[in-house]
């Protein structure tokens, strides 16, 4: 049953994306709304009591709103192009799985590495590398690949060096890719364009690349790594690294190509490219009939897992709609007005907007689109360089440690913990991130 609900929801939400009709909205709110009330019954924990708290300030912002009963099922749609991620997500993994890919790259990430403060680096770093063409799938698959080899860890240090290690290197990497929403986002509300501040982003990724290395040396240099010899001896690992990067650009190439054409915005254009690309993949190494083998049950197996998904981030989506449409944020546009000429507390000040609105269950695409009319009336005057950093930044480095953010979620579900372990693992590093990026974009705000 669930499986086909959640499946008929993002197909129809898919296709009221190209269609744009009332009644087709209407549908899809209607069934959003049955798939929230199915998923409640699964949901447990922390998914279920944050969903809750949602949909009931969701629910009470509307009637204050005093709008049509039928207007009510229009609100669930903000989330739906994440809950399509969740649902495609399986196709992409289980190519890497077809392929032998994860074992390769397990070949990788641990050859000629002598400790684990060497492993969280080449981790940091494939990371970073991988997160500009996987995108979010970044983080299952080298999740999977470093499984075997953690267990030599303690269980919750093992956790606490994937959320680290892979949420970090996956953050910078999108604090500076051209590619990424959060970056054309921050461009847009400032005006600048991408060669003004892609030198500055470098300048500060490499800066935070150097200091999270340095922290894990110290943190994870005491702990012995044994890794058998006959896997550093296999030769076909070049030629896989090729197929994966031949593809991932195409896959790249397809999805921006999608994008610019039927103006989807970039994730749907993902969601909508990863089945056809992951299929075209599994022709062309001749492996079609093990991909469908492995797809199908993991597909059906991950699906009927996103109960706590479905049911917090769509009472979510109807919240953050509702909010929106209201009154209540008005005061937050005075605030930034009046603290705008005392240019560091105003970038303080958007740093706080942000790491409170995550923390509450704010998708950081929401939070800036908010914030982007909150500012307009500071833009004539506050509007640089520097301001776009604090933007990119701050919004991006709730990747880390924001336990509503899709990359929290993914990890936090395949570690089977609770996400708010990450967050304790990996905000006092985002905290820094954010206040030294403040500092020094002010300071460049000071010589420009």
């Amino acid at each position: 049953m669930v499986l086909f609900l959640y499946t008929v929801l993002i197909l129809l939400y898919i296709l009221s994306v190209f269609i744009d009709a009332s009644f087709l909205h209407f549908i899809v709110g209607i069934i959003a709304f049955l798939t929230l009330l199915t998923s409640a019954f699964r949901a447990k924990g922390l998914y279920f009591y944050s969903g809750l708290l949602f949909f009931l300030g969701g629910t009470g912002l509307f009637i204050m709103q005093d709008l049509p009963w039928y207007h009510f099922f229009f609100y669930f749609d903000s989330m739906l192009g994440v809950m399509s991620l969740f649902l495609v997500l399986p196709f992409l993994n289980s190519i890497i799985r077809t392929g032998h890919y994860d074992t390769n790259l397990n070949i990788l990430l641990r050859r000629n590495v002598q400790g684990f403060e060497k492993l969280y680096q080449r981790s940091f770093l494939v990371s970073h590398m991988l997160g500009f063409f996987l995108n979010v799938a970044t983080i299952p698959l080298l999740k999977n690949t470093l499984h075997h080899t953690l267990k030599q860890l303690p269980r919750e240090r093992a956790q606490a060096f994937l959320s680290q290690s892979l949420l970090r290197g996956y953050a910078l990497c999108l604090s500076w890719s051209p590619m990424e929403v959060m970056v054309i986002t921050s461009l847009d509300i400032t005006g600048k364009t991408y060669i003004e501040i892609v030198l500055a982003m470098l300048m500060l990724v490499l800066l935070f690349t150097a200091v999270d290395y340095t922290i894990s040396f110290f943190k994870y240099r005491t702990f012995g790594l044994h890794i058998a010899d006959s896997l550093q001896k296999k030769t076909n690992i070049t030629r896989k690294l090729l197929q994966m990067v031949g593809m991932l650009l195409l896959f790249v190439c397809l999805a921006s190509i999608f994008q610019h054409y039927f103006q989807t915005g970039y994730l749907l254009s993902v969601v909508i490219i990863i089945i056809p690309i992951s299929f075209l993949w599994a022709c062309l190494i001749k492996k079609q009939k093990r991909y469908l083998k492995i797809t199908v049950p993991h597909w059906k197996e991950r699906t009927r897992g996103l109960s706590n998904y479905f049911f917090m981030f769509l009472s979510a989506g109807l919240f953050v709609n509702m909010l929106s449409e209201s009154n209540l944020l008005s005061f937050l546009q005075e605030m930034f007005y009046s603290v705008s000429e005392q240019t560091l507390a105003f970038y303080f000040l958007i740093g706080l907007y942000f790491l409170v609105t995550s923390l509450v269950g704010f998708h950081p695409l929401v939070s800036i689109t908010l914030l982007g009319e909150l500012l307009k009336p500071s833009l004539p005057d506050t509007s640089s360089i520097s301001l776009t950093i604090v933007l990119i930044t701050c919004s991006l480095a709730t990747v880390m440690y924001s336990p509503f953010n899709v990359s929290v979620s993914i990890l936090s579900d395949l570690l089977r913990i609770n996400p708010f372990k990450i967050v304790r693992w990996n905000l006092p590093f985002a905290l820094l991130y954010m206040s030294v990026s403040i500092f020094i974009a002010y300071i460049l705000g000071l010589l420009l």
